[in-house]
C-alpha cells in the first residue's frame, strides 16, 4: 500500500513558487509510516492531469492532490478527477453555505464563480477547509483499492486540513500500521564525501537507514527507522546517532532543528558571555543569522558592517599601514577587525569576516572566494583562519558559507 503526491499548478512548473506542499506531505507520510515513492507536478491542463492520474492509480493506492481547487477557470483538479473516473459532479449546498458565511464574516459577498467549488464527484466526502474557501474531497472511486484526497494549494490551508482531518482518517483506515521516525545530524567543516568515507559501514544498514546529503557547505546525515511505534523507532536510532557523533567528533555541531547560530547562542547563554561582529564581504549576513535566534539579545550586543577601509581604520582601529600593504583581505586585518569590534562594543568575543565574495574583485593572488575570519577572545588575544570557497561559487553561497564558518570557528572554542 503506497502513496503518491500529485501537485497541480503551472506556477510550480515555471518556478514561480516553491513546492513546499510536497515537502510537507512527504515528511508527514514518513512520520505516519506510509510508503511513498513518487511525486508528480503537472500544469493546469486536464489531459496531462488525466495522464498523471492514470499512471499514479496503476502503481499507488493513495493519491494526494494539492492545488487547482479555486474558483477560476484554470482550477480544474476536481472536475478532471471526476471526468477521469466517469463520475458526475454534484453541487453540495452545505459547501455553498460555508463559503458564503466566510465571505460575509469578511464583509464581502460571495462571487458566483465560487459556486464551482461546491461541485464534488458523486459519492465523494467533503474534506472541509476551516480557513479558506476551497474544500477538498475524500473519495474511493474504486472501492478500497484506491483512495483520493485533494487539498488546496495554499500551504496554511493544506496543513490545517491534513492535520485535523486527513491524519485521523488515514489512521482510521489502517494506513498507519507502522511509523517511520527520523533524526538528522548536522556537520560543518567536513565534505560530504569525507564524511561518507568515515561512516561507510552505516550507509549499508537497512533499518535504521543512514543517508548523507549536503547544502551550502553543510553536510547532514538522516537516520531513519521503521517500527510499530515512534518510541520503538527512536530506540533503534539512538545507538546509531551516538556512534555517528563519536566518529565525527567536533565536525558534528548539532541535530534536527539546530543551526550553527542556535548552538553558538546556547553556549554563550550558558557561559553568560557576549559577542559582537565586524563584517565586510558578508554585509550583515552574520549578524542576521545570529539575530534570527529568539533570545539572542541576551548575548549579542551588535555589529559593524565595515565595507570601506576608512570604517575599518577609523571605527575598528585597523592599522592603515596594514591595510595599504597587506590589503583588507588578509589575516592581520581580520584579527584587528575582531579585536576592534570587541573593544568598541565591550564584549567577551569578537568575530570578523573579510574577503572577496565576487563575482568581481578577485586577482591571481587573492581570488574570488578567499575569506579570512578573525576571532578575538576574552583574554584579549586574536587568531584568524583562511578559507577558500572557490571562485565558481555564487556570491550568496560564499557569503553564507563565510558566516557559517565564522560561527563554527567560535563554536569550537567552547
Amino acid at each position: 500500500m503506497t502513496a503518491e503526491i500529485i501537485c497541480v499548478g503551472t506556477e510550480l512548473l515555471l518556478g514561480n513558487i516553491t513546492n513546499t506542499n510536497a515537502q510537507f506531505i512527504g515528511e508527514q507520510l514518513a512520520e505516519l509510516g506510509i510508503p511513498h515513492y513518487y511525486q508528480t507536478v503537472v500544469g493546469d491542463n486536464p489531459e496531462r492531469l488525466k495522464k498523471a492520474i492514470r499512471i499514479a492509480s496503476e502503481r499507488s493506492q493513495l493519491l494526494i492532490f494539492t492545488g487547482g481547487l479555486g474558483p477560476t477557470p484554470d482550477d480544474l483538479t476536481v472536475e478532471t478527477i471526476a471526468d477521469f473516473f466517469q463520475t458526475p459532479l454534484i453541487e453540495k449546498p452545505e459547501i455553498i453555505q460555508d463559503i458564503a458565511q466566510k465571505f460575509a464574516s469578511r464583509g464581502r459577498e460571495m462571487s458566483p464563480s465560487n459556486r464551482k467549488q461546491a461541485l464534488i464527484p458523486q459519492g465523494a466526502d467533503i474534506l472541509y477547509n476551516r480557513i479558506g474557501s476551497a474544500p477538498g474531497i475524500i473519495w474511493q472511486p474504486r472501492g478500497d483499492r484506491l483512495t483520493l484526497l485533494t487539498f488546496p494549494g495554499v500551504p496554511s490551508e493544506m496543513k490545517q486540513m491534513w492535520v485535523e482531518i486527513a491524519i485521523p482518517y488515514l489512521r482510521q483506515q489502517g494506513w498507519c500500521s507502522q511509523t517511520i521516525y527520523s533524526r538528522t545530524l548536522r556537520f560543518w567543516g567536513i565534505t560530504e564525501s569525507a564524511l561518507a568515507e568515515k561512516v561507510a559501514p552505516f550507509l549499508e544498514l537497512q533499518n535504521p537507514t543512514v543517508a548523507p546529503y549536503a547544502n551550502y557547505g553543510e553536510v547532514k546525515l538522516r537516520i531513519s527507522a521503521c517500527a510499530e511505534s515512534a518510541a520503538r523507532a527512536a530506540a533503534l536510532i539512538e545507538p546509531i546517532v551516538t556512534q555517528l557523533r563519536q566518529i565525527a567528533g567536533l565536525n558534528c555541531y548539532g541535530a534536527d532543528d539546530d543551526t550553527l547560530a542556535s548552538v553558538v547562542g546556547q553556549h554563550l547563554r550558558q557561559t553568560q558571555q557576549t559577542l559582537s561582529v565586524a563584517e565586510s564581504c558578508t554585509g550583515g549576513g552574520l549578524g542576521k543569522m545570529i539575530t534570527e535566534i529568539s533570545g539572542s539579545s541576551q548575548y549579542f550586543l551588535g555589529g559593524v558592517i565595515a565595507y570601506d577601509n576608512r570604517i575599518k581604520n577609523q571605527l575598528l582601529g585597523v592599522n592603515s599601514t596594514d591595510l595599504d600593504q597587506l590589503g583588507a583581505v588578509s589575516a592581520t586585518v581580520a584579527e584587528q577587525m575582531a579585536l576592534g569590534v570587541r573593544s568598541l562594543l565591550q564584549t567577551h568575543w569578537g568575530l570578523s569576516i573579510t574577503g572577496i565574495a565576487g563575482p568581481s574583485g578577485g586577482t591571481d593572488s587573492k581570488p574570488v572566494g578567499l575569506v579570512y575570519i578573525g576571532l578575538a577572545k576574552p583574554d584579549g588575544t586574536a587568531t584568524s583562519q583562511e578559507f577558500r570557497f572557490g571562485n565558481q561559487r555564487e556570491r550568496s553561497w560564499i557569503q553564507r558559507a563565510s558566516a557559517c564558518s565564522a560561527l563554527d570557528l567560535l563554536r569550537r572554542q567552547f
